[in-house]
């Protein structure tokens, strides 16, 4: 992993949110650039400014980390529904996923 992979990760994932670089700046109690300068591989967040950025988004840092997932949000969603399921309940959602991705 490099510096690039987490601007364009934070980019990807902003994006999808719909909302702006200086939009995002501000929720997260940042400067009007912050997320741009991050986007522009002009600055790196620390890691509490990660944490922040996960937080504004929803998901959780292995979430943000993991390149794969296009939608972490909703994948943080489902599994937070799906923790709540009993095995039989489980047994058919797997079921049904292997259908879909046939």
């Amino acid at each position: 992993m490099e510096e690039k992979d987490i601007a364009l990760r934070l980019a990807q994932l902003r994006t999808k949110k719909n909302v702006s670089a200086r939009e995002m700046s501000l929720a997260i109690g940042q400067n009007p650039n912050y997320i741009n300068h991050i986007e522009t591989n002009q600055g790196m967040p620390s890691l509490s400014g990660i944490i922040y950025i996960c937080e504004y988004l929803g998901i959780s840092l292995s979430e943000f980390f993991d390149f794969d997932a296009q939608n972490p949000a909703k994948l943080h969603s489902i599994n937070e529904l799906l923790k709540k399921l009993d095995d039989d309940q489980l047994m058919m959602i797997e079921n049904l996923i292997k259908e879909l991705i046939k």
